[in-house]
């Protein structure tokens, strides 16, 4: 039995990209400038890993002989949307940037999603999921029309409250909504959002779902299927790369749910390929600019660090990453260009090894390939033996 656990810690970047200038994104460096701002992060078992061998990070200094390889990827696609920043993990570059919507919809996307789901919407803009929802949240719950947004990122986002809106009728308009976003209009991910309470303490719910794009060519996920391989998914991370890759799913609400279901899975034992996400890094505090919580949430990871590591065995290896940045200390509260930390450990292969700038998020895929011994998607360049 072998073993490849990919970690993806959402949102996690750690330094400007050299074009974070065409992003709007210059002096973003999640990491650094959040471990500035609390005064220092206390990451002891990320820190022995090499974590503060890839960058000066506060309180997490370099390790003498770091235990795990480390360095830090570039992303090679265009764009900085947790969709593209999976893909490119998984082997698939992404060359065209998906559409945004700056000024809201446009009339041929939102006239047939009103006359398909039979109601007018409401809001069609930019905006922060927990803001719009206290501004029309009232209006929205006595209309029934449902709230339509989007952001920075590439997303049609449609928030109902569960009184108003049940959770089946919110999901069949999100298909309906996928359906229309296609061509140029294909968005990265059609997302539901629902939410309860009463005005002034609206509370979104851990019942969102989220329809992305198919990938337009085979993932590595794909392959280890196809290979007879494991292919699981542990948090949203079929809401971002599809079900399809996948021979198993479990579905979390946060990162503490996250990361007991993945020691579970891991202690069951499988063969091939775990991705494992934790979003609340960039869905609860880096979209909110939550620097107290998101140190706190690093911290936490840290301290269960230990459980997962126990369970790497001589024939498994361990990869801690990101999918882009969200540096909760600018004025932005989108996701930002960044460099992501590459932690990698392999017993035989991967221990204390800088492995530097790499060019492409794919280079994480072409590894575990390597260490499988199954065909990659030719993308991307294997650091399994780099430096060895």
């Amino acid at each position: 039995m072998k073993r490849a656990i990919v970690i993806v810690l959402d949102g996690v970047g750690i330094g400007e990209l050299p074009d974070a200038a065409d992003y709007g994104d210059v002096g973003s460096n999640t990491l650094c400038n959040l471990a500035a701002a609390v005064g220092g992060l206390n990451l002891p078992n990320l820190s022995a890993l090499g974590l503060g061998n890839i960058a000066s990070i506060k309180g997490v200094p370099p390790a003498a002989r770091p235990l795990a390889a480390y360095g830090k990827m570039a992303e090679l696609s265009a764009g900085k949307d947790s969709t593209s920043g999976h893909w490119e993990l998984m082997g698939i570059v992404c060359e065209t940037p998906f559409p945004t919507y700056p000024h809201g919809f446009p009339d041929e996307v939102i006239q047939p999603f009103e006359q398909a789901i039979g109601r007018k919407v409401l809001g069609n803009k930019p905006a922060s999921g927990t803001v719009i929802i206290e501004e029309l949240g009232p209006e929205h719950m006595a209309t029934g029309r449902p709230i339509v947004y989007t952001s920075a990122d590439s997303v049609f986002q449609i928030a109902c409250h569960k009184s108003v809106v049940s959770l089946e009728e919110l999901y069949r308009y999100c298909k309906i909504a996928r359906g229309i976003l296609q061509g140029r209009h294909a968005v990265g991910r059609v997302i539901a959002r629902p939410f309860e309470g009463v005005a002034g303490a609206f509370k979104r719910t851990y019942e969102r779902r989220d329809y992305p794009l198919d990938p337009p060519e085979k993932t590595l996920l794909d392959i280890f299927k196809e290979s007879g391989l494991d292919a699981i998914g542990v948090g949203k991370v079929d809401y971002l790369i599809g079900a399809k890759p996948f021979t198993e799913v479990n579905h979390t609400e946060g990162n503490e749910d996250g990361i007991n279901k993945a020691i579970a899975r891991i202690n069951k034992g499988f063969n091939g390929l775990m991705l494992f996400n934790l979003i609340d890094f960039d869905m609860l505090w880096g979209h909110r600019n939550n620097t107290a919580d998101f140190a706190k949430g690093l911290e936490y990871f840290d301290s269960r660090l230990p459980e997962i590591l126990k369970l790497i065995g001589d024939t498994d290896m361990l990869m801690i990453t990101a999918d882009h940045g969200n540096d909760p200390t600018t004025p932005s509260t989108d996701h930002a260009r960044e460099y992501v930390p590459l932690i990698a450990w392999q017993k035989h292969f991967l221990t204390g090894r800088d492995l530097g700038i790499r060019k492409c998020f794919c280079d994480i895929s072409a590894t575990i390939a390597e260490f499988f011994g199954v065909p990659g998607t030719g993308k991307g360049e294997s650091f399994l033996m780099q430096g060895k």
